[in-house]
């Protein structure tokens, strides 16, 4: 049983199976995140870009 629990170790920690997933889940996590801590000021930018776009639109 011992040898089981060695073996079972040793091969979970050189396992890279998943990584590929969990890196792309991290960094999703990640941005996520960063889109929420920076809100105001990816909307303020957004609203700007828009408008911009709005004005010029207006003069054609």
């Amino acid at each position: 049983m011992e040898n089981f629990s060695r073996y079972w170790k040793r091969t979970f920690w050189k396992d890279e199976k998943g990584m590929g997933v969990i890196e792309v889940v991290l960094i999703i996590l990640v941005l996520v995140g960063l889109a929420l801590v920076f809100k105001n000021q990816i909307s303020g930018v957004a609203d700007g870009v828009y408008k911009s776009i709005k004005t010029q639109i207006k003069s054609f």
